[in-house]
């Protein structure tokens, strides 16, 4: 059951991230047909938020307690090997600060907003069962995957008109991706670009209306598998966040952030495997965030 283990620690690299944006490596590594893939996660943030200085709001802190389920699976199409993907996530958020220099502190839980996404993997191996799989990865001790995907985030999160923080954003968002992973022996090296494209809130605070230019992101991976299952992680990603208009007036809020990850996993049970990871979020301007996320992940096959 060899595959079964390296498809756990894929499985296991798809953590929860409390942020818009991710880390997610092993994005395109190939499943096996006929199996699903459930996965159980708990991530823990906290940091500085800068909010734009008109808002008046300083000192401001965040904590995050993030519980995602997520279930994976894997079919043909045509000959391609495909994927769906679904992710629900519930938060617990508390944020802190100095509001007119008054201390001034929010916490909201539930539900945010869950997310779909089904991928195809257009070059690499084709789609196949375990044993077929088994056999391909011992005959190719080298082969590299390119894939495309399509996620949406649905608007049913918890959210409310009347607040300016909220769990939902109360918009649809749509992510095409592309990337590739390069595998040779022990190691892998991935390389995936993301667009975030979002309709916008007709419901914003007070009766307004949210717009926002799309967000372009890249992310790349480098990948050690080690001996009886174990395995680590070095991740980099970058995002331009788009500017925000409320109702058709700039907001000021450009983004540029950067962030790092490592991860490490091993072997729980035959078909059970635990990942634990650090990342690290950071912004190069004036507004955005500089985070510390620490996580632990359960996945199981059957």
């Amino acid at each position: 059951m060899k595959v079964i283990a390296v498809i756990l620690w894929m499985f296991l690299l798809v953590g929860p991230h409390a942020g818009a944006q991710d880390l997610e490596p092993r994005r395109w590594t190939p499943l096996p047909l006929k199996n699903n893939f459930i996965g159980a996660g708990y991530v823990y943030t906290n940091g500085k938020i800068f909010f734009d200085p008109i808002l008046d709001v300083k000192d401001a802190t965040i904590d995050v307690n993030t519980f995602v389920a997520d279930y994976v699976r894997p079919f043909k199409l045509g000959n391609k090997l495909a994927r769906f993907d679904l992710r629900v996530p519930y938060t617990i958020a508390r944020w802190e600060g100095q509001l007119a220099d008054s201390p001034t502190s929010i916490t909201r839980r539930g539900f945010s907003d869950p997310r779909l996404r089904l991928s195809v993997n257009i070059l690499g191996p084709q789609a196949m069962d375990l044993k077929e799989l088994q056999e391909y990865m011992s005959t190719h001790a080298v082969y590299t995957v390119v894939g495309v995907s399509v996620a949406v985030t649905l608007p049913l999160g918890q959210y409310y008109s009347d607040k300016l923080l909220n769990l939902g954003q109360n918009r649809f968002v749509f992510r095409p991706q592309a990337g590739f992973v390069h595998n040779w022996r022990q190691w892998s090296y991935e390389l995936t670009g993301s667009l975030y494209l979002f309709t916008n809130n007709n419901d914003f605070f007070n009766g307004g209306t949210r717009k926002q230019d799309p967000i372009f992101a890249m992310q790349t991976h480098l990948i050690r598998r080690f001996k009886r299952g174990l395995w680590g992680s070095l991740s980099l990603g970058s995002g331009l966040l788009g500017e925000s208009l409320v109702n058709r007036q700039p907001h000021n809020d450009k983004r540029e952030d950067l962030l790092g990850a490592f991860s490490f996993g091993f072997p729980l049970l035959k078909r059970q495997a635990v990942k634990l990871v650090y990342m690290r979020s950071e912004t190069l301007n004036d507004i955005g965030g500089d985070t510390n996320s620490f996580g632990v992940v359960w996945s199981a096959s059957f």
